[in-house]
């Protein structure tokens, strides 16, 4: 399968962020995508560098304006498209939502944010209601996507639940960067846990993974680019820049998930009968 991914900075106007990633899923398709992951929130700036209501108005429905243009893009090149939306679900409540596009240019399906940060320039918790579908993969033409969202990337349960649930493969639309106090090896190291974290549950679930983050200057960060896709035993495939936007295209065989299970069979030795605490928030001593 042939998989693109769409890395561009946001500025304030919403209409030309969109047209950014309409561009980027045209380029990718023209160079064979049939799969397009975009970042996560890329209509916008990310809004939750601060906490206030007036970033609310940004938010819209699901089914919407963007995921009309995104299945109009979808149908117009036949390719299958991962946006993210923040979706105003009822008045007061509010999702951080990825959405499924389909080939034919249908709304497959949607997985709304299950882990929600409140950390400095990430106030997601002011915005977003978790999630409550759970983590159910969406099937689409080009198979069953284990979509997730950001900080859903550092939990192994999300991706165990996603490989468990028969996903082919493993989306990442995401928004992460440096603070501008931060020196430059906590920068670097921070950078290299996020891949390192993802790229293991790649190995972990025999799965190939991909990572859409922005890129560019923005109230919250420095967003530090560095998309990227690796296959189902870590290794990277395709990586962008740091600092520009880049269309990424790269060719995912994923025939390799069933080569590497049958050397590596993590799923027949997991030790289900033993895993009780799992459902606890810690284990007091």
């Amino acid at each position: 399968m042939r998989l693109g991914l769409v890395q561009h900075p946001c500025g304030p106007d919403p209409e030309a962020n969109l047209q950014r990633s309409l561009d980027g899923i045209a380029e990718a398709a023209g160079r064979g995508a049939e799969l397009v992951l975009l970042q996560e929130l890329h209509r916008g700036p990310y809004p939750c560098f601060e906490a206030h209501p007036r970033h609310f108005d940004a938010a819209e429905p699901v089914p919407g304006p963007t995921t009309e243009r995104l299945g109009e893009a979808a149908a117009a090149h036949g390719s299958v498209v991962v946006g993210s939306v923040f979706e105003r679900r009822a008045a007061g409540l509010y999702h951080n939502t990825a959405v499924v596009l389909d080939a034919d240019g249908r709304l497959a399906g949607t997985y709304r944010k299950m882990h929600i940060p409140d950390d400095p320039g990430y106030y997601e918790k002011f915005y977003f209601t978790p999630g409550d579908g759970g983590f159910a993969p969406v099937d689409t033409a080009v198979g069953r996507l284990g979509v997730l969202v950001c900080w859903d990337q550092w939990f192994p349960e999300a991706a165990r639940l996603m490989a468990l649930a028969g996903a082919e493969l493993l989306l990442y639309p995401t928004a992460i960067g440096y603070a501008a106090d931060e020196p430059a090896d906590e920068q670097a190291r921070q950078r290299e846990a996020w891949e390192t974290v993802q790229r293991g549950h790649a190995i972990a679930n025999a799965l190939p993974l991909a990572a859409c983050n922005r890129t560019g200057e923005e109230p919250a960060a420095r967003f530090w680019g560095g998309s990227f896709v690796c296959g189902p035993q870590g290794e990277v495939l395709a990586r962008a820049g740091a600092d520009a936007a880049e269309t990424l295209v790269v060719t995912v065989d994923r025939r390799r998930t069933e080569a590497v299970r049958r050397m590596w069979p993590f799923l027949r030795d997991r030790r289900i009968d033993a895993y009780q605490g799992l459902g606890r928030r810690y284990l007091e001593p």
